[in-house]
C-alpha cells in the first residue's frame, strides 16, 4: 500500500462557477472526491467569505475559475492578491453538459476537476495595467467605428431615395463633401406632407452623428497612442504595425506577459498555430479557428500591410507562390512568422535565455 504524505492528503482543489450576482464554489480533495460547495454573493464581502471558506478547508493546490475576464474578474483579483494559484477554466462543451446535466454545483465541481486533472492550465490576466486600459479604449473605439460605418451606409441609402432635386445635388459628392454638405443643411420645420424637410432633417442629423463619431474615434486614437508608445515602443518600430494593431496584440498578451511561456503559446493564443489533422498516411494541418480573434485580425492586417511595403514579405510571397501555395495559405504562414517576431519583441529576456 502506497503511503500518502500529510501535505498531499491535505491538498484541495477549488472550482468556481461565476455569475453576475452570485458565485458557486466547490472543493474536491486530491483524489477528486467532493468535499463541500457553497454559493456566495458576487460582492467584495462575498469574495472575502469565499476566500475564508476555501482556505479553511485545507492547503489549496489550485483554483479553477470560469470567466476570469468577465463575471469572475473581481474574484480572480482577490484570490490572486491572496497568493492563491488561479487558473482559467473553459466552460464545458454541449456534449459534456448533455451527459451530466447543468447546475451551478455541477459546473463548480467540473471546474475543480479541471484544475485537478491539469486540463485547465491557463494563467489568467491580471488586468491591472496598461493592457487592461487599452482593452477598454479599443473596444469603445471598435463600437464607434461600427456605428460610424452604419451611419454612413444609412446616409447613402437615404440619398438614393431622396426627392429631387436634393438627390441630384448630393449623389455625386465625395464622402467628405457629402458629410459636410448634409451637416450644413437648413431644413424647414417638419410638417404634414413635408417630405423634403423631413429628408433634410434626417440627412443633417445623420451627418452630424458621423462627424461626432469621427471626433470620438480620433480622440480615442490619441489615447491609444499614448498608452501603446509607453507600453511597447519597440513593437511600433516594427514594419507594418500601427497603433490599433499594436494595441490589440498587447491586449492579447495582457499585463502579465510571463504567463505566455513560449512563442508557440503566443501563436496559439492568437489563433495562428495550425492544428494537426492527420489520419493514416495523410499528414496535414488545418486552420486554427480558436484564440483571440481580434489579435488574429491584427496579425492579418500587419501581413497585408507588409505585402504592400516590405520587400522581404513580398519576396516570400513570390517564392511560395512558385512552390504551388495559394495566397490564403501563404498569408497563414506569414501570420505565424509575424507572431513569432512579435513575441521576441515583447519577450526579449525569455528569447535570450532560451
Amino acid at each position: 500500500m502506497t503511503d500518502i504524505s500529510t501535505a498531499v492528503s491535505l491538498e484541495i482543489f477549488v472550482g468556481v462557477d461565476t455569475h453576475k450576482d452570485t458565485h458557486h464554489a466547490a472543493i474536491i480533495d486530491h483524489l477528486g472526491r467532493p468535499v463541500a460547495d457553497h454559493q456566495f454573493d458576487a460582492t467584495p464581502a462575498g469574495y472575502r467569505k469565499l476566500l475564508s471558506f476555501i482556505t479553511d478547508a485545507g492547503v489549496i493546490a489550485s483554483v479553477g475559475i470560469e470567466g476570469t475576464g468577465t463575471y469572475g474578474a473581481g474574484l480572480t483579483r482577490v484570490l490572486t492578491e491572496a497568493g492563491l494559484p488561479v487558473v482559467e477554466v473553459d466552460k464545458p462543451d454541449r456534449r459534456a453538459r448533455r451527459a451530466r446535466g447543468k447546475s451551478d454545483p455541477v459546473d463548480a465541481y467540473a471546474a475543480a476537476t479541471a484544475a485537478l486533472s491539469g486540463r485547465a492550465t491557463t494563467i489568467p490576466k491580471t488586468r491591472d495595467g496598461d493592457s487592461e486600459a487599452l482593452r477598454f479604449l479599443s473596444r469603445t473605439r471598435a463600437l464607434a467605428v461600427k456605428a460610424r460605418a452604419e451611419a454612413l451606409t444609412a446616409l447613402r441609402s437615404m440619398i438614393v431615395a431622396a426627392p429631387e432635386p436634393l438627390r441630384g445635388q448630393l449623389r455625386h459628392l465625395t464622402r467628405t463633401d457629402l458629410i459636410g454638405t448634409c451637416a450644413g443643411l437648413r431644413p424647414d420645420p417638419v410638417a404634414a406632407g413635408g417630405i423634403l424637410a423631413a429628408t433634410k432633417t434626417a440627412l443633417r442629423s445623420t451627418a452630424r452623428r458621423i462627424t461626432a463619431l469621427s471626433e470620438e474615434i480620433n480622440a480615442l486614437d490619441t489615447d491609444l497612442a499614448v498608452l501603446t508608445r509607453r507600453a511597447a515602443p519597440a513593437l511600433l518600430a516594427a514594419p507594418g504595425i500601427g497603433i490599433v494593431t499594436a494595441a490589440e496584440l498587447l491586449i492579447c498578451v495582457g499585463d502579465n506577459p510571463d504567463r505566455l511561456r513560449s512563442e508557440a503559446a503566443f501563436a496559439t493564443s492568437c489563433g495562428v498555430a495550425p492544428l494537426p489533422a492527420s489520419s493514416g498516411k495523410i499528414c496535414r494541418h488545418r486552420l486554427n479557428r480558436g484564440g483571440n480573434r481580434q489579435a488574429n485580425r491584427a496579425l492579418h492586417t500587419i501581413v497585408i500591410s507588409r505585402l504592400k511595403t516590405d520587400t522581404r514579405t513580398r519576396d516570400y510571397m513570390a517564392r511560395r507562390t512558385e512552390e504551388g501555395k495559394t495566397k490564403r495559405e501563404i498569408i497563414r504562414c506569414l501570420k505565424r512568422y509575424v507572431a513569432r517576431e512579435i513575441y521576441r519583441v515583447l519577450h526579449p529576456t525569455q528569447v535570450d535565455s532560451s
